[in-house]
């Protein structure tokens, strides 16, 4: 019976290795989030705040990346990188980058919250990793106009992803989004693999709707001249993703797009 036990184990824990990934004794188990100026925001797959300072530094070592550093975290605060998570950063530092106050993160402040070095380092936090090479998986995006696609496309995108997409576009100006292809994995409720829409900066207020199967999702424009964006799939199940074009309206612009919808 033992014996079965144990073959079961290590069943298990090959099965957790093929999925995640083992590289150097460590067995890689964490998500990408997002990126910009080659920081990134990761957290553990048991979910937010579960990592020590030990496991943080393995996570971004597995991909070659380093602990960001408090510099290099403000310098991608500085083009838009706004996450609501404090997370390990190099020597044992912990903060978050903030680029719109808010009254639901950031105790109403602008700027890298910092919590200083911790001197307990078995506390649990995201982390918050630099490599300026790596593959990008949403990001933070500023430009009047772009296309955005799903992980990979057009090929299927892979299990197991959560990527946020951040847009910021001139004050005064809104956000029109246009879906132009659109395939994933569909259920009832849309609890498997979705897309949520965000009118706001993050993933905390201005929830607008959750997406998959195959339709195309009607055209959005934000309230305001920021949206959120975040897609995720789970262990099982692919499809061919997405491709949306988001723009940069100006009021009269907005004007003409509402007479037309009536029309």
């Amino acid at each position: 019976m033992r014996a079965l036990t144990a073959v079961f184990g290590v069943l298990i824990v090959l099965k957790e290795t093929e999925a995640w990934g083992y590289k150097n004794g460590i067995l890689h188990n964490s998500i990408w989030l997002e990126q910009a100026a080659g920081v990134y925001h990761r957290e553990s797959r048991k979910g937010r705040y579960q990592l020590t300072y030990k496991e943080a530094k393995a996570v971004c070592n597995f991909e070659g990346g380093t602990l960001a550093t408090f510099d290099q975290l403000e310098a991608a605060r500085q083009i838009g990188f706004h996450v609501c998570a404090a997370g390990w950063l190099d020597k044992g530092r912990v903060g978050y980058p903030i680029v719109k106050a808010g009254s639901n993160c950031g105790f109403g402040k602008v700027g890298i919250i910092d919590y200083g070095y911790r001197l307990n380092k078995s506390e649990r936090w995201d982390v918050y990793c630099y490599n300026p090479v790596a593959k990008e998986c949403g990001g933070v995006h500023t430009d009047p106009e772009k296309v955005l696609v799903s992980p990979g496309y057009p090929d299927e995108y892979q299990d197991e992803q959560i990527c946020y997409w951040h847009i910021r576009v001139r004050f005064g100006h809104r956000i029109r989004l246009h879906f132009l292809d659109f395939d994933i994995e569909e259920d009832t409720d849309c609890l498997s693999d979705h897309l949520e829409i965000y009118d706001s900066y993050d993933d905390v207020s201005g929830f607008v709707g959750r997406y998959c199967g195959d339709q195309l999702p009607d055209d959005f424009i934000s309230t305001g001249n920021v949206m959120t964006l975040k897609f995720l799939s789970d262990s099982s199940v692919t499809a061919g993703g997405f491709k949306l074009q988001y723009i940069s309206v100006n009021s009269s612009q907005l004007f003409d797009l509402l007479a037309d919808s009536f029309s």
